[in-house]
């Protein structure tokens, strides 16, 4: 009896573990990536659409050395070898907005077999506007809403968006001593940001923009045509003056915008929380057990927002899943 019983609890455990087991019978899809903190993004992107018949594996591009980059994903897979086992999840950067100007361009856009982000880089999705009360949530356990993100980055995306567009013309053009990225993303930066005045920190940013736009008119008035040919070209890309944003380098917009904000604004929620506790608390051991228990409950927010996933109704996510909608059809 003991021994029937031991063989049932080990065809029971073999069973378990086996089912524990990826299923191989299942086509796998090798996604390359450029990056390790890419890999988060396009796993969770694509694992929405595995199923009984396929799944996706994410990968760094090389798998004998420790490159990595956008230019080692696409390089190393040309051609013949991206298909339908095989494909590329790369930033678009600027190659989206130069619509096949150059050969990586071209490559990206035309290639059914590379994805693309569409915004510059997966850190405009961390900083996707709508999300970032959830992240301050998150990083401070206070749900008060001092500031209307998505309003804020919509006056931010209003402002910056003349002078973007004159920095994709250069771009275009191959002037980038002139005007280089760099150079557009030190006019478009917030200096401090008030909680209370936020707009004040926009109004310095409008003035240095709009001294930069003056400059570069009176310098290059051939361009004025061409840059409002552009705008409307943009619109069909998706680009608008009010998600701007989305489209500048995304370490800029994190570093030099967003944490900005964010960072004065989860210290003031921080005290209010702390000032609570302060409030409520009956004496001097549950005051401190407390304000003990939620310190040790806080999360830095430059760690949050970098798991931020408060993107997916993005038009530009939905143009991704659409991307990969396509190729699966192709496949089949």
């Amino acid at each position: 009896m003991g021994k029937r019983l031991t063989d049932n609890l080990s065809s029971l455990y073999i069973g378990a573990a086996n089912s524990l087991k990826p299923k191989r019978a299942r086509r796998k899809i090798v996604a390359y990536v450029e990056s390790y903190d890419d890999i988060s993004f396009w796993r969770s992107l694509l694992a929405e659409y595995e199923d009984k018949t396929r799944y996706f594996e994410v990968m760094l591009p090389s798998q004998s050395s420790l490159a990595k980059g956008k230019k080692t994903v696409l390089m190393n897979h040309l051609g013949s070898q991206l298909g339908e086992n095989m494909i590329a999840c790369v930033d678009s950067d600027y190659d989206y907005l130069l619509q096949g100007r150059t050969n990586t361009s071209r490559y990206i856009i035309e290639n059914p077999f590379v994805l693309q982000t569409y915004a510059y880089a997966i850190e405009n999705y961390h900083c996707y506007a709508k999300g970032l009360h959830e992240v301050c949530v998150m990083a401070t356990l206070n749900d008060h809403e001092l500031i209307d993100f998505p309003t804020f980055m919509e006056a931010y995306s209003k402002i910056a968006y003349p002078l973007f567009v004159w920095s994709i013309w250069f771009y275009r053009k191959h002037i980038l001593s002139e005007f280089s990225i760099l150079c557009f993303c030190s006019f478009v930066k917030l200096d401090q940001v008030s909680t209370r005045h936020p707009e004040r920190s926009l109004e310095v940013m409008a003035k240095k923009v709009n001294r930069k736009l003056h400059e570069l008119e009176k310098k290059h008035p051939e361009g004025i045509p061409e840059v409002e040919s552009m705008k409307k070209e943009f619109r069909s890309l998706g680009v608008y003056p009010e998600n701007t944003y989305m489209f500048i380098q995304g370490h800029h917009i994190m570093d030099n915008v967003v944490m900005r904000l964010l960072i004065p604004v989860c210290t003031v929620l921080r005290r209010e929380r702390e000032q609570q506790i302060h409030d409520l608390a009956l004496h001097d051991m549950q005051l401190q057990n407390e304000l003990t228990s939620y310190q040790r409950s806080q999360i830095g927010v430059d760690m949050v927002i970098h798991r931020n996933t408060n993107y997916k109704d993005s038009s530009l996510y939905k143009r991704i899943q659409q991307d990969v909608e396509r190729f699966l059809k192709k496949i089949k």
